[in-house]
């Protein structure tokens, strides 16, 4: 059988005794003192006696029937283990402030948004933005919520939504602790869906106005004047489908863009090796590239080249930039693929995929401009080619993603090449051996 613990504020009949029986009688040779010779009377030395006595025997130690808890006994509400775990469990970037100002709790989320976070600090001092320092002031002067909304610039645009919610927290002896709570929410997803709204229509009736205008007008034509021209009408059908396919190839390029653009927040975190990507898309290619008469020559390394990526979003950037090289370098007859890794022992080296071509080549002042939307070099030989000005905008867009950047170099007359660089895995994101080998089974 498990004994009970015995009651914190009682002391043992043993060492209650022992200790009662020595204040007992200094206490009675004292007061005999006193009888004797200080003239004490003999009812009033009893008197006292029995008092003491019985303050004596009393079964409880005062002293020890509080628990000396810092928790319980002298601690802020604020700073108490419940509230930093409550603080911690938040979803969203949360931080708490005392009256001051000064930093109290923040989760990881809310590290992660302001990285000079300290505790015991003014928040002000991480915490920069006009807007959040404006609502921070007003909601410790009036005690009132606060809202506000600001863009984060570092590391990519984050459009975010600041609450500020003076917190009034009871203490022990009935009083009241004042502090303050602020969350921020990130709306950075809801801004691109409309921003992705916004722009599809924009783009998409201003792109598909001539491909449907031409359609349009050859319809009126076969219904009219060609309704019995067989000649006419074998022409017109094959340039009715020469638009459509254009329209459908740039209603495709407009919805990865904005899909790409509504998750430009998130970066990938997955490994991906882009040497079988690399070959994937060459080998879709090739028909074109017959087609052309252009030569695809690729050079890659036999080791695994690893990036943190989105596969998808990759293949879509290889193919944009080799299926570019291969229309508008066609006249140079061959295109090189490379990719290199960076040098052992480079921790901040990038992994390169370059792809050059032997065509015209590109004038100087067109290369600042080459990822804009719709901007083509010369209109009517890209939408000949099948070009709808959202190639190298895709590329860039999935580029900011990884974190990525795409280098163009270009001398009128020798080609142009087109660099996508990465930032290098680090050693311990690579997968190991083991972990290759069960990917392949």
């Amino acid at each position: 059988m498990t004994m009970a613990s015995p009651n914190p504020g009682f002391t043992p009949w043993s060492d209650r005794l022992r200790r009662s029986a020595i204040i007992l009688i200094a206490t009675a040779l004292g007061l005999a003192a006193s009888v004797v010779f200080g003239g004490l009377t003999l009812p009033q030395a009893g008197m006292i006696f029995l008092a003491i006595a019985g303050a004596a025997l009393v079964p409880w130690n005062l002293h020890q029937s509080v628990p000396a808890n810092d928790d319980m006994i002298g601690a802020r509400p604020a700073e108490t283990p419940v509230v930093q775990a409550l603080v911690g469990g938040m979803p969203d970037a949360a931080v708490l402030l005392d009256r001051a100002g000064r930093v109290l709790h923040f989760n990881v989320a809310a590290s992660q948004l302001a990285p000079a976070l300290r505790k015991n600090e003014l928040a002000l001092f991480a915490l920069r933005s006009p807007e959040i320092i404006a609502a921070l002031r007003d909601a410790i002067a009036t005690r009132q919520p606060q809202r506000a909304s600001y863009v984060d610039r570092v590391p990519i645009d984050r459009w975010m939504e600041l609450i500020v919610t003076p917190l009034s927290l009871p203490t022990a002896f009935g009083g009241s602790e004042y502090c303050i709570l602020m969350t921020f929410h990130d709306q950075t997803p809801l801004r691109r869906v409309e921003e992705m709204r916004a722009d599809f229509v924009a783009n998409a009736s201003h792109e598909l106005r001539t491909p449907l205008a031409a359609l349009s007008g050859f319809i009126d034509t076969l219904q009219g004047p060609a309704r019995d021209d067989a000649k006419a009408r074998e022409r017109f059908l094959g340039i009715m489908h020469a638009q459509a396919t254009r329209m459908a190839r740039l209603i495709d390029d407009l919805l990865s863009l904005s899909r790409v653009e509504l998750s430009a927040h998130v970066r990938p975190e997955k490994m991906v090796d882009v040497v079988p990507l690399v070959r994937q898309v060459v080998d879709g290619l090739e028909p074109l590239a017959s087609e052309r008469q252009v030569a695809i020559e690729v050079e890659l390394p036999d080791a695994p080249v690893n990036v943190a990526g989105d596969s998808e979003e990759l293949l879509r950037l290889l193919e944009n930039l080799i299926e570019n090289g291969l229309k508008y370098g066609a006249s140079g007859g061959r295109v090189v693929v490379t990719l290199s890794e960076p040098a052992p022992g480079d921790a901040a080296g990038e992994v390169r995929l370059a792809v050059r071509d032997f065509g015209p080549g590109i004038a100087p002042e067109h290369l600042p401009r080459l990822t804009e939307r719709f901007y083509r070099v010369d209109v009517g030989d890209s939408r000949a080619q099948g070009g709808t000005g959202l190639g190298l905008s895709l590329v860039k867009h999935i580029l900011n993603r990884h974190r990525g950047r795409l280098l163009i170099e270009s001398v009128p007359g020798q080609g142009a090449t087109f660099t996508a660089c990465f930032p290098a895995a680090k050693a311990a994101e690579k997968p190991s051996a083991g972990e290759k080998v069960a990917a392949k089974e």
